[in-house]
C-alpha cells in the first residue's frame, strides 16, 4: 500500500481481535514511529507493550485507578474500565520522556511522541493490521502512570491498540478540503 492510500484510507475499527502484531511486525511498527519528526533529535518517546496476560493485569491497574478516582463508581462501570484492557490482542502505551533544552520547547518534544504514535496507526494499516488511539483519564493518573513504569514527568501521550480487524470502522466521510489561506 503507497503512503498517500495508507493515510487517507486508515479509519479505527470498531473491533480487533487475534492476532496481534507479530514480534517482527512490531519491531517495524517502533521503527515507522522512530521515524516521526524529532527537532534536535531528541527520541522522547517511551513504549510499553501489553499483551498477552499481562492485559488482566493492566486491567486490573485500570480498574483500581478508577476506583480510586470515582470511590462511589457502580460495580458494573469498573468491571468496564477493567475490560477496556481485552479490547485488543496488543496495547501500545505510548509517553513522552520531555528533557529541558533551550532549542527544543517541550512541546516539539510531546508533539513527537504524537507523530510517532500516528506514525504507528497508519503504518500497523498499511501491513493489514488494525489499530485505534484511546488517551482518557487513565493517561493522566499518576499511578497508572507509575505502574507502566513511566517517569513521574513523563507525559503519557496514546493507548495504541492494535490487532487484527474483526468488525471494520465506518468509512471516512468524504469532505471538502479544510480551507486552505495563502499568507500575502
Amino acid at each position: 500500500m503507497d503512503a498517500i492510500t495508507a493515510l487517507t484510507t486508515r479509519v479505527s475499527p470498531a473491533k480487533l481481535g487475534e492476532p496481534g502484531p507479530s514480534s517482527a511486525q512490531l519491531e517495524r511498527l517502533i521503527a515507522a514511529a522512530a521515524a516521526a519528526p524529532d527537532h534536535g533529535r531528541m527520541r522522547p518517546w517511551r513504549f510499553v507493550v501489553i499483551e498477552g496476560a499481562a492485559r488482566q493485569r493492566f486491567g486490573d491497574v485500570l480498574a483500581n485507578a478508577l476506583q480510586r478516582r470515582e470511590p462511589t463508581a457502580p460495580a458494573g462501570k469498573i468491571e468496564a474500565e477493567r475490560q477496556k484492557a481485552m479490547r485488543a490482542p496488543m496495547i501500545l502505551a505510548i509517553a513522552a520522556a520531555t528533557q529541558d533544552n533551550p532549542k527544543v520547547p517541550e512541546i516539539e518534544q510531546i508533539v513527537a511522541v504524537g507523530a510517532a504514535a500516528q506514525n504507528i496507526l497508519v503504518a500497523a494499516h498499511a501491513m493489514g493490521l488494525g489499530g485505534f488511539w484511546r488517551t482518557g483519564a487513565p493517561a493522566y493518573d499518576p499511578e497508572i502512570k507509575a505502574a507502566l513504569g513511566f517517569g513521574r514527568d513523563d507525559t503519557i501521550v496514546a493507548f495504541l491498540y492494535l490487532g487484527t480487524v474483526a468488525l471494520a470502522g465506518p468509512p471516512r466521510a468524504v469532505e471538502p478540503a479544510p480551507i486552505v489561506r495563502r499568507f500575502a
